[in-house]
This record gives C-alpha cells, sequence and structure tokens, in this order.
C-alpha cells in the first residue's frame, strides 16, 4: 500500500511516496516534465512492492500531461480537487507551504482516503476539445462584452442614441449592422451636414453594399437624431481613429465568439447526449453545447444525486436557520450561468428526456421552483440523471 503524491508545478513536479504510519518509500524529488523522465517515474513506481496510487492536483493544465503518461503505463492515478487538499489535514498551527511539504501532504491524503479514490479516466479527444473550446468561447464572450461596452460610451461622445435605431442581431461571421453603420458614420456631422434626400441614397447603397435590409423610415429616423443630437467632441481624425478602431475590435472580438459558437456546436452534434440535451425546454444551440462542454460524460455518474451535487444545486441542510439556503457545494464557475440562462429565468414544471447507451440506460430531467417571499425571490434548479442498467459501476 504506497501513496504517491506528486505536486504540479509549471514544467517540473515534486514526488513524495509513503506508507501507512508515515512510512517513508521515497523522499521528495522532483522530475520535470518529459517523456523520458516521466517514464522513468512511471517505472520507478511500479517496482516499488506493493499497490501504488498516485494522487495530484488537477490544477490547470499542468497535471494532465503527467496523468496521461502514468495512466498509460498502468498505475492507478487520481487527480483531487485542490481545495480538498488544502482542507486536508489542518491540525497543525505551524505553516509550511513548500513543494517537498505539499507533495508529502497529498500522500498522506491517499493513505487516509484510499477507498474513496477514483482513477483517472482520460477525456476522449471531442470532449476535450469542446471543453477547451468552451473556454476560449467564455474568454471571448467577456472580451466582447468590454468592447461593446467601450464602444457605446465612445458612441455617446460623437453620435448620442445612434446604436437605438438599429435592432438586427449579431451575424454568423460577427458582423452587427449598428456597428457597421458607426463605423462608416461615425459621427453625427456626417449625417446631418448632408440633405435628407443625400443621406438617404448613401445609405441605401451603404446597406445594399454589407447585406442589410434597407428601410426608408429607419433612415428618416437617423437622419432626424442626427440632427437634435449634441456631440461631445468635435469632428477630427482622432475621433474618427477611436471610433473606428474600437467598432473594428468589436467586430473582430464577435467573429471570434460566432466561430467558436458554430464550432462548439459541430462538436457537440457528435455526442450521443446532443440529442436529449437540445430537446430540454430552455435549451438552444448555444447553451446545449456549452452544457455538455462542463458536465463532461454524464455517464460517469452513478446517481442522479452525484450530477446535482457537481452542479452544485443542492441546497445546504440548516435545520436551525430561517434564511435563505446556499448551495452545499461549491459550484463550478462556468457550470453557474449556463444554468441560470438555460433554465432560471423561465418558470419551468419538468422536463424529461432519454438516451441509450451502450450498457447505460440514462434519463436527464430538469425541474425549477421558484419561491417568493416578502422582499426576496429565490429560485432552485434541480438537475438530475438516473443511470440504470451501469454494469461497469455498481
Amino acid at each position: 500500500m504506497n501513496a504517491a503524491g506528486i505536486d504540479i508545478s509549471n514544467g517540473r513536479s515534486t514526488v513524495s511516496v509513503l506508507r501507512p504510519f508515515g512510512e517513508v518509500v521515497k523522499l521528495p524529488f522532483n522530475v520535470k516534465h518529459t517523456p523520458s523522465e516521466l517514464s522513468k517515474l512511471a517505472d520507478e513506481l511500479l517496482a516499488i512492492d506493493g499497490e501504488t496510487r498516485v494522487v495530484m492536483e488537477h490544477t490547470g493544465r499542468y497535471y494532465e500531461s503527467i496523468a496521461k503518461i502514468l495512466h498509460e503505463k498502468g498505475l492507478f492515478v487520481c487527480a483531487v480537487n485542490p481545495l480538498l487538499i488544502k482542507e486536508y489535514g489542518a491540525n497543525s498551527l505551524r505553516k509550511v507551504k513548500t513543494d517537498k511539504a505539499d507533495s508529502q501532504k497529498i500522500a498522506r491524503y491517499a493513505l487516509d482516503n484510499w477507498a474513496d479514490l477514483r482513477d483517472y479516466t482520460p477525456m476522449d479527444t471531442v470532449r476535450y476539445n469542446l471543453k477547451t473550446l468552451h473556454r476560449q468561447f467564455h474568454l471571448s464572450s467577456k472580451q466582447k462584452t468590454a468592447a461593446n461596452n467601450n464602444l457605446v460610451a465612445l458612441t455617446e461622445q460623437v453620435f448620442p442614441g445612434i446604436r437605438k435605431c438599429f435592432e438586427s442581431p449579431v451575424r454568423k461571421d460577427g458582423t452587427q449592422k449598428w456597428v457597421d453603420f458607426i463605423t462608416t458614420f461615425w459621427h453625427a456631422d456626417c449625417v446631418r451636414k448632408l440633405s435628407l434626400k443625400a443621406f438617404t441614397e448613401r445609405y441605401r447603397k451603404w446597406c445594399k453594399r454589407n447585406g442589410y435590409l434597407f428601410k426608408l423610415s429607419n433612415a428618416e429616423e437617423v437622419y432626424e437624431l442626427s440632427k437634435n443630437v449634441v456631440a461631445l467632441v468635435p469632428k477630427d481624425s482622432v475621433s474618427k481613429t477611436i471610433v473606428q478602431q474600437a467598432a473594428k475590435q468589436l467586430t473582430a472580438i464577435s467573429g471570434s465568439v460566432e466561430a467558436y459558437r458554430a464550432e462548439m456546436n459541430n462538436l457537440a452534434s457528435q455526442l450521443p447526449e446532443y440529442e436529449v440535451v437540445m430537446n430540454m425546454y430552455g435549451v438552444g444551440e448555444s447553451t446545449g453545447p456549452q452544457l455538455m462542454a462542463e458536465i463532461g460524460d454524464v455517464t460517469r455518474f452513478e446517481r442522479k444525486q452525484s450530477l446535482v451535487a457537481f452542479a452544485a444545486l443542492i441546497t445546504r441542510a440548516a435545520f436551525s436557520y430561517s434564511g435563505n439556503s446556499d448551495s452545499a457545494v461549491r459550484r463550478t464557475p462556468n457550470l453557474k450561468p449556463l444554468i441560470k440562462q438555460s433554465h432560471s429565468f423561465r418558470q419551468l414544471s419538468s422536463v424529461h428526456a432519454s438516451f441509450s447507451l451502450p450498457k447505460v440506460s440514462a434519463s436527464l430531467s430538469f425541474s425549477a421552483r421558484r419561491s417568493c417571499s416578502s422582499s426576496r425571490s429565490t429560485s432552485l434548479a434541480s438537475l438530475s440523471v438516473s443511470l440504470s442498467g451501469f454494469t461497469s459501476r455498481s
């Protein structure tokens, strides 16, 4: 019974091997993240007498190459949440934070939780790429929001209120009518110094050139607005550069977001649970692939309660507490907004769907209930998966 604790760092890791009652099998030593050194580490661990289990923290992407090589060599590998390691063994007033001490702490955690360790299973290529795409999509979405807010603030200085004249959604290439318009007509003087007839003709040609629908009423609305607004900055080369570059930046980021969205949907459509998730009420082509990316392989959950706990949708038991109960589990940060987007804004009773996988019959159900008090409203969503006929994990 040997526990190998690995403290992961960027480019190298520290390894300690312990046995029960504090017996040291191998003193802490460093290993570089190269194929040769990781293969050598695997051979050394396999050569130790007795069963050896390797435990590490799943921090970022650093641990994945180590876990993959050790798993392929036939070792039992377990990647645990860093929070579990942090809160384990906090029974000392002395605070030691070194790579050697951390690796030994992870090894002690492995020994104390030997029966609860779960073997690491590498994610298949489709799910791995889907999750990576979603993280890039999430990052680009935040950048898009910042760029959009920046452009709105700038347009309020050169052409106040122009955004409200356009309601066209974002196109698949990331372009948007109001953004393209402000790129060309970047100041109120670009419109109001023309006659209505001249601007209408120019606007019609602009719509045709950019593939937008032309409306005479829209041209008249924009022209009337330009006559009644007060621009805070003059029409000069500096204002032109600032506004046009901000608009181009937003269009570029928006194009990346839409490209990620389309590719996520293409990847997600290859997964067996795609039809089930897409048929859920409140889930569309954008939210569905994101849910599948964050939840991962649904067949790894033995019970429906496991998925509910993973999504942190269980309220904390509070028998002597009269306030609103928060979640009993720390929620996956990227999963929380998805649940709100897909379901919490609607009053849902229940959704049931089922799909079949090899040796697995699963059903997903979602229910949300909302209760309102005098000053607050609390929404509680329950997303559950029940698996039956699961022969590999009983």
